[in-house]
This record gives C-alpha cells, structure tokens and sequence, in this order.
C-alpha cells in the first residue's frame, strides 16, 4: 500500500491520490510509466515525479522517520508491509488512567516472533533500550493511552516511529469497540487462564501481586503477552481489508 500512496508527497492530497487510483494505477512505477494517463498538468506530474524520487530513495535506506513525519498518521497503516520486519506491538497496564496519579505497571513488546514483559520495580527501566532499532510500533488505542503513558514516565524517550494505532483504522472496516470485543468478532480465543479478564481485573492482578501473590503476577504478564500477540493476528487478518477500504472497494 505503500508504494500506491501519494498523500505524503508535499502538496498532494487525497482527491490527488484518488483520481491516480481511479486510473487503474497501482504503484509508484506505474504512474512513472503511466502518468500521461491521469490528465494532470506537467507541474503537477513533476510534482509527484519528484516525490516518488524522494520516496523510493527513502524506502531503499529504510528511513521510517520520513514516512512518520510525513503521512497522516491515521494512514502509518500503509507502511507496514515494508517494516514489518523491525515492527513492534505494544500494550502497556496501569492502574488507573491518570498518567500524573496512576501507575505504570506493566510494558508488553512483541515481534519477531518474540515477546518480553517489563515490570514495575523488577526491569521496567530496561524498556528504553528495546526501542533501539524498531521502527513501527502497534497499539490499540495508544495514540491516547500507552504512549503518552509511556512517554510522562520515560521523558527522555522520543518516539520517532511510524505509530500504527489499530483502533482507527479498524472503525473504518466496521470492527469497532474493545480489544476483546474485536478478537471475539475475529474468532480469537485467549487461553483458558486469561479468558473473559478485562483492564479492570488487570489492576486487580497487580494489587495481589504486591500484596505477595506471584501468581497473580504470572496471570497478569500472560493477559498482557496474549494482547501484544493478538495485535499482530488482528492486523495480519485485517491488512487486506484495510486496503481495499482505502481504494473504497469494501463494503
């Protein structure tokens, strides 16, 4: 979807954009080959010319930051395909949503396959460093919650990457409401020991746990792996439709 996107180019917006898909072209070397098709006027075809010069160059070098400061950030969806690779999904727990009163509980990341929970008071200063070298970070609903959450605790983190906040462009193909709800819409299961557990029973969890219960831990660190994991199913099992509703093609 990417390389079929023109709306970061300065200058260029979506009816620009639309009218260049109506043509039937479906990338950025098409509408190099093709542009004499579109009926747009040479300033506006060296425009986007240009544009595509500077973004295939920025694609090969793999700077996500000039594609982060330049799309919408409601359409960093569009990226993910090409750095997926060094992408991470996020969830975080807290007890309350107040970043001045409440606390920072629990960061989940997962990616590559892999995933790594940093706790409150056992290595949740460690989080900074798992930063390094990613360069997409998935939430649902992180743009309001998790990452400024995360940033009033680590004022020294910059986030920099393309932010790919599933609850917004899941809206626009009718999966609206929780993460849970979504999942349950989608047929996921969580695992029998997790099942049917909310944000609420979260604080609950971590309220035992300092009162003594590692088992209450255990469940929590499993409710929030099952999250991060669930965000890469969920955008995996969606990412075409995601595509065909920005051609306008669905539903």
């Amino acid at each position: 979807m990417l390389t079929n996107s023109y709306i970061h180019i300065p200058r260029i917006g979506t009816s620009t954009e639309r009218k260049i898909w109506s043509c039937g072209i479906g990338s950025w070397d098409e509408f190099c080959d093709n542009h004499q098709v579109v009926g747009m006027s040479p300033s506006k075809i060296e425009q986007l010319l240009d544009g595509i010069e500077e973004s295939r160059q920025r694609l090969e070098t793999k700077d996500h930051t000039y594609f982060a400061s330049t799309l919408p950030s409601k359409e960093h969806w569009r990226a993910y395909r090409q750095f997926s690779k060094d992408t991470l999904f996020l969830d975080i727990e807290t007890t309350g949503l107040s970043q001045q009163r409440d606390e920072l509980t629990v960061i989940g990341v997962y990616g590559g396959g892999i995933s790594r929970v940093f706790i409150n008071g056992i290595d949740l200063e460690d989080f900074p460093d798992v930063l390094d070298g990613c360069t997409t970070i998935v939430t649902f609903n992180g743009a309001r919650f998790d990452l400024p959450f995360i940033s009033h605790y680590f004022p020294e983190i910059r986030f920099d990457q393309l932010h790919i906040d599933l609850m917004y462009p899941l809206r626009r193909i009718g999966l609206a409401g929780g993460l849970k709800h979504i999942e349950t819409v989608l047929g996921l299961a969580r695992s029998s020991e997790t099942a049917g557990l909310t944000g609420f029973d979260a604080v609950r969890l971590w309220h035992r746990y300092k009162r003594g219960s590692e088992d209450a831990l255990d469940t929590l660190v499993k409710y929030n792996q099952e999250d991060i994991c669930n965000l890469e199913t969920i955008l995996e099992l969606t990412y075409d439709r995601l595509v065909q509703n920005a051609y306008g093609q669905d539903g």
